[in-house]
């Protein structure tokens, strides 16, 4: 009930941020040089731009075009994709496209979670000695290294030299989970790289400083076993940080899949995102990337709330 009742308390301040982020992205939408409705049919005809102007509600001015969008997306309208003769409904297209792009950002947090929670552990344990240095050091080398960068390297090594797998395509995990995963591999490796590398150097930081703190050298003299004291009364307590740079990212991981997804033709959100900006379809825009601005909201507060679940001290500090 209580985490109930602090969900609650949120949405408000929730629905504020997402307001607030949605109106700005509106205004820098309405900022762009030109009219809207012929940018996005250049080809098309005066009545065509004045009759998209009307059903987009651009012909309102900036206040009447927010509201018009934001009551249509509120009641399940997310918009269309405007085209010369025809469109497309961009709610089937968030439909098809949003359940990939989550997949591939599980995928990466996933990975990214599994090497660095054991580095970070390891390396703060041995701190100074000769592992500490190597994964510092290599962990500092590759986070630097920009997804697109990777997934271009990784291509050439492993799809184009090696031909272990297709450098392009996607497969739904319905139809063939064994051909799914194989063409993931490449994209959802470039992601996890950098983020592992960021989880391990977070985590090792907030494990060295717990290490130091007087119930952890308690347990220590009771003669519990050093995997226990790391697993049980250091990694909860230490998670914090990690736990919100993780949740961060997810929202943050669907616009970095904007070059992945082109990259690797993968059909998601970050791909769509990158033919609306080529296809310059505004509204079609301002939608998708709204997505993203309410993914951090959504996931920052979900960490927020299972922050205080893994770690009291967090409880203790509110009250």
């Amino acid at each position: 009930m209580n985490i109930l009742r602090q969900l609650l308390r949120r949405l408000i301040p929730m629905f504020s941020i997402v307001v607030i982020a949605t109106f700005l992205l509106s205004l820098l939408m309405r900022l762009l040089p030109g009219d809207p409705a012929a940018i996005m049919i250049p080809n098309g005809t005066i009545d065509q731009q004045i009759e998209i102007a009307k059903e987009t509600g651009l012909d309102r001015g900036l206040f009447g075009y927010y509201w018009k969008w934001f009551s249509d997306v509120f009641t399940g309208d997310f918009g269309k994709y405007y085209l010369n003769g025809g469109y497309r409904d961009l709610g089937g297209v968030i439909a098809d496209t949003l359940p990939v792009t989550l997949m591939l950002i599980i995928y990466a947090q996933i990975v990214a979670l599994t090497f660095a929670i054991p580095l970070g552990l390891a390396s703060a344990y041995k701190e100074g000695k000769r592992f500490d240095r190597i994964t510092s050091t290599v962990m500092f080398t590759t986070v630097s290294f920009p997804s697109f960068a990777l997934a271009l390297i990784f291509s050439l090594i492993f799809a184009v030299n090696l031909g272990w797998v297709d450098p392009i395509g996607y497969v739904s995990p319905s139809e063939n989970l064994g051909e799914h995963l194989k063409l993931m591999i490449l994209p959802v490796m470039s992601l996890a790289f950098g983020l592992a590398s960021g989880y391990t150097r977070l985590l090792r930081t907030d494990v060295i400083a717990t290490l130091k703190d007087d119930y952890v050298t308690m347990a220590a003299s009771k003669g519990i076993s050093n995997r226990r004291v790391l697993w049980r009364h250091v990694f909860r307590p230490s998670s914090t940080t990690l736990l919100t740079s993780a949740a961060l990212n997810m929202g943050g991981l669907i616009g970095g899949t904007i070059v992945i997804e082109t990259i690797f033709v993968i059909p998601g959100i970050g791909y769509e995102i990158f033919y609306s900006i080529g296809a310059r379809q505004v509204v079609a825009m301002q939608t998708l990337i709204a997505l993203i601005s309410i993914g951090y909201v959504f996931f920052n507060t979900m960490v927020d709330l299972l922050t205080q679940i893994t770690d009291p001290r967090t409880r203790e500090r509110r009250a």
